[in-house]
């Protein structure tokens, strides 16, 4: 039986169509995936995103454990900052990518419902004799992700702290009897938050962020569909298609998110994976990750081939139309050094080639206020 996140019934009340995403039963949309889209590039949407696991960290060795887990050195983080990181095996490719939060006294990571089996298995695996515990909080928990240039304007009427969040701040606030902590975070390419409260809360705290209605009401339901195309014009990757365990965290642009010298500081602690990433810096790429743009109707999906005169280039590994630009995009990837942006490229869709022009990733970025 499929799991149901604590907004399931506020999301079926409110017209949602459901999809199995995980083995939890999702809002893939409550209409149309490009109005939704265009709501939270326009003014601002409301993502259920519950099924995504949260589990808690504390005890004496938590610093440490963490450490030895996450690619991104982590020991300089002050309470109340959120970090994107990732966690490898010790080939050095990616097991999932997550956020972890600092807390006064513990610590919390955000990981991706598909892998939060997979991850628990890992914890235990990596804790040996250290002394922290662990505590997965998904089920106890409801998240969700309210994006948009008008967000931050709407947040303001109740709480002046959190329009002030830094990118990667949170804070914890008490809004009547709801306890929430939150984030200035996204998966949109949009401004915007993502909050975390008990799910016996979670109904209550809908209902104040969804106040307004009609069709001018600045913060709308959304789905799983526009949630995907926002984060494909943004260029962000998607674990299962740009990010998986044959992939590392260079390949996919993701160079920010590892601490390479992570073992020389103060703390001196070692990542999962990190030996393998330093060969893999100095013997170089296997395949790189770019953007793709369509001049036509047809959309290339992941496993398509991209090629040009020279042959067999790569992958296409997400792809869709965008309602942004308006035409279809995607991101392949590609052997090292064989295109650039401008180039062009031809991907196979089956029975029929298209045309593609590779460019720079992100597609899309939002205008800084």
């Amino acid at each position: 039986m499929l799991k149901k996140t604590p907004f399931y019934k506020f999301m079926q009340d409110n017209g949602a169509k459901f999809v199995d995403f995980a083995g939890w039963e999702m809002p893939i949309s409550f209409g149309s995936i490009i109005e939704e889209h265009n709501q939270v590039r326009n003014s601002g949407g409301l993502f259920d995103v519950s099924h995504m696991g949260r589990v808690k960290f504390s005890g004496r060795h938590a610093r440490r454990f963490l450490e030895r887990l996450l690619t991104r050195r982590i020991s300089n983080m002050k309470e109340g900052q959120c970090r994107y990181s990732l966690v490898c095996n010790e080939d050095g490719n990616v097991l999932d990518d997550v956020l972890i939060y600092k807390f006064e006294d513990y610590w919390m990571l955000v990981v991706n419902a598909s892998n939060r089996e997979k991850l628990l298995k890992h914890f235990d695996d990596v804790k040996g004799d250290l002394v922290v515990k662990i505590d997965d909080q998904t089920e106890s928990t409801a998240m969700v992700a309210v994006q948009g240039p008008k967000v931050m304007e709407m947040i303001g009427q109740f709480s002046k702290e959190v329009p002030s969040l830094k990118r990667y701040g949170f804070c914890q606030k008490n809004l009547l009897i709801l306890k929430m902590t939150i984030s200035r975070t996204g998966y949109t390419g949009e401004d915007g938050v993502e909050v975390i409260l008990g799910a016996n809360m979670a109904n209550m705290a809908v209902k104040l962020l969804l106040k307004d209605k009609g069709d001018d009401a600045a913060v709308k339901p959304c789905g799983l569909g526009a949630r995907d195309t926002l984060r494909m014009e943004a260029g962000m990757p998607l674990y299962g298609h740009e990010l998986d365990e044959e992939t590392n965290p260079f390949e996919a642009g993701l160079d920010f998110a590892v601490s390479l010298d992570k073992d020389i500081d103060e703390m001196g602690e070692k990542f999962i994976g990190q030996e393998a990433l330093k060969k893999v810096k100095a013997e170089g790429l296997k395949k790189t990750l770019v953007g793709l743009k369509i001049d036509g109707k047809r959309t290339p999906r992941q496993g398509m081939t991209v090629k040009n005169g020279a042959g067999e280039l790569g992958i296409v590994t997400s792809g869709c139309a965008s309602p942004t630009l308006g035409c279809p995009i995607a991101m392949a990837y590609v052997k090292p050094g064989t295109v650039g942006a401008g180039d062009k490229v031809i991907v196979e869709l089956g029975s029929a080639e298209i045309e593609a022009e590779v460019v720079a990733l992100p597609f899309y970025k939002a205008e800084k206020k």
